[in-house]
């Protein structure tokens, strides 16, 4: 990596008081270190990104393989939809069998010969109007399908922000594991030297069994810490549909970070969020399927009109002509054709009031779309507000945060070294790390949170999560 890449990365670690420490102009996250195998095997790995495991979990979410067959089934009532503009045509053939006592067909006089009849047809019809039923439901299912693939890439992004969701707790937990097993490291430390002056006589058991009970404090934290990252860690992999016996690396260096406010009008970011955001766009959809919905039911109430025709023909075993000679199959078939055109129009006038109720229900649907697409549209402005307002202050959070971070480091050193000059008690110094450590935590969590609010911020803005 050159020297340009490495600056742009955010690097913090602690010195030896504890301190967190911060590269020139490199926002202090706490969570600098990748995490690397130590053997050649594991160097072999993958590294995950952030991005990588969103994208992971959006092309491996259930919810959105369903979705796309589902999308396939509009597509399949779109075509259906188109074709129904076209007419119907059917094709027939028939035929008889007579033994017995029969009609003779060349005397017209009663028979019991055998005789074999069979015949031909062709028909079409076609709708000529039908109250726009046929336009609206064409319309309805390029809407439906339209619907079906932004339902897609809604299901996607909520995968997405699920995975960096669990993706942020697995990075948060891991540097709350390193900060306290840092802790853990600074409490034995302490432990073996107040030791080594009670052996000299200059402590007493009281002081040695002060830090014996940090050092158990600070393992117990330890071990806790690293069960929420073990649990954290197996959230991820359910969220992103992966394998959960394969080992997943992930990469928590961060882009380079300044804690800029965001400066978005929510007012004009939400015009803009509302014409690319999924939520927005599937309430828009499902009230445009309602009114199509309902203006079929209208049409319904109207009358329809349709045109059919059609062709046929026959064939007679047996029959003869007038010189008393069998006629041919193909003679019959062709001398036989005969055809029919019809129109015909249908007035509804009584259902049993099944037009009036599914038009009244009809109409509430829409007005209950309506009110769905208004609340979503509401919820939306909510929460671009909420983001803008969240990255603002967690910005500041931060900033502060940091401030106290240096503070309380200070302050750790300096109750330590007064304590070794026997002008502060044991307790003094575990309330001190103990206190220091919270505060790298909570800066730590506040970085992250403003990584999150920002992403979300950009997604907002119309930019993909990953």
């Amino acid at each position: 990596m050159d020297a340009e890449a490495e600056e742009n990365r955010a690097v913090v670690s602690g010195n030896e008081a504890g301190e967190l420490s911060v590269s020139a102009g490199i926002a202090e996250v706490g969570i600098a270190k990748k995490e690397r195998a130590s053997n050649e095997e594991a160097d072999t790995l993958k590294i995950w990104s952030m991005a990588d495991c969103m994208r992971y979990a959006a092309e491996h979410s259930y919810a959105v393989r369903k979705q796309m067959y589902e999308t396939n089934s509009y597509k399949a009532d779109r075509d259906r939809a188109i074709a129904s503009f076209f007419p119907s045509l059917s094709a027939g053939i028939g035929g008889t069998m007579n033994w017995g006592r029969s009609i003779d067909p060349n005397t017209n006089t009663y028979t019991t010969q055998q005789s074999f009849a069979n015949n031909y047809d062709l028909s079409a019809s076609m709708p000529l109007f039908a109250g726009g039923q046929y336009v609206k439901q064409w319309m309805l299912a390029a809407s439906n399908l339209k619907m079906g693939q932004n339902d897609i890439a809604r299901l996607k992004d909520e995968a997405a922000m699920n995975a960096m969701q669990a993706f942020v707790d697995v990075v948060y937990y891991r540097e709350t594991v390193r900060l306290s097993e840092q802790n853990l490291e600074d409490s034995r430390r302490n432990l073996y030297k107040t030791e080594q002056e009670e052996a000299l006589g200059l402590k007493g058991k009281a002081d040695v069994a002060q830090f014996r009970s940090q050092v158990a404090t600070a393992d117990y934290q330890l071990t806790s810490q690293q069960n929420l990252y073990n649990t954290s860690l197996l959230t991820l992999k359910q969220v992103m549909n992966f394998p959960l016996d394969k080992p997943l690396v992930l990469d928590s260096v961060f882009p380079y970070l300044d804690l800029a406010p965001v400066l978005d009008n929510p007012d004009l970011l939400f015009e803009a969020a509302r014409e690319t955001n999924p939520q927005a766009l599937q309430a828009r959809y499902q009230f445009r399927a309602a009114q199509l919905s309902y203006k079929m039911s209208i049409g319904a109430m109207m009358p329809s009109i349709s045109v059919s025709g059609g062709l046929n023909t026959s064939y007679i075993g047996g029959l003869r002509d007038v010189n008393n000679r069998l006629m041919r199959f193909d003679d019959q078939f062709k001398n036989n054709w005969g055809g029919y055109v019809s129109v015909s129009m249908s007035i509804p006038i009584f259902s049993g009031l099944y037009s009036n109720t599914a038009l009244r229900k009809a109409k509430n649907d829409m007005m209950i779309a309506r009110e769905s697409q208004d609340e979503a549209l509401r919820q939306l402005h909510d929460a671009v507000t909420r983001a803008i307002m969240d990255c603002n202050g967690y910005a500041k959070e931060a900033v502060q945060m940091k401030a106290k971070v240096e503070s309380d480091s200070i302050s750790y050193r300096l109750t330590l070294r007064k304590y070794e000059e026997g002008l502060m008690s044991p307790l003094d110094v575990q309330t001190s790390a103990n206190t220091l450590l919270q505060s790298r935590a909570d800066y730590l969590q506040r970085i992250l949170l403003y990584l999150m609010r920002l992403r979300t911020v950009d997604y907002y803005r119309g930019r993909p999560l990953y």
